[in-house]
């Protein structure tokens, strides 16, 4: 009578292996996520400013005469 009750469990173990693999996937995106965006702006936070001036000018967002008074602005000495 229970002698072929154990023939299907094969396919529902591979099914339970996929859900614990995609499970500890997930929790480990969430933790990743969650973390770098914070490392990211700690860099960008510590940025000297005439290298943000420097990024922006490569980019094409200022001038080159935009980029070369903020030089002017940051590297002269307050008298």
């Amino acid at each position: 009578m229970w002698w072929h009750a154990h023939e299907g469990m094969g396919w529902w173990m591979l099914f339970g292996g996929v859900l614990w693999i995609l499970f500890w996937a997930s929790i480990i995106y969430l933790i990743v996520s969650v973390l770098a965006p914070k490392e990211r702006r700690e860099r960008y936070d510590h940025d000297d400013p005439l290298e943000i001036a420097k990024r922006r000018y490569a980019r094409g967002e200022i001038t080159r005469e935009e980029f070369e008074q903020i030089q002017r602005d940051l590297t002269s000495h307050p008298t």
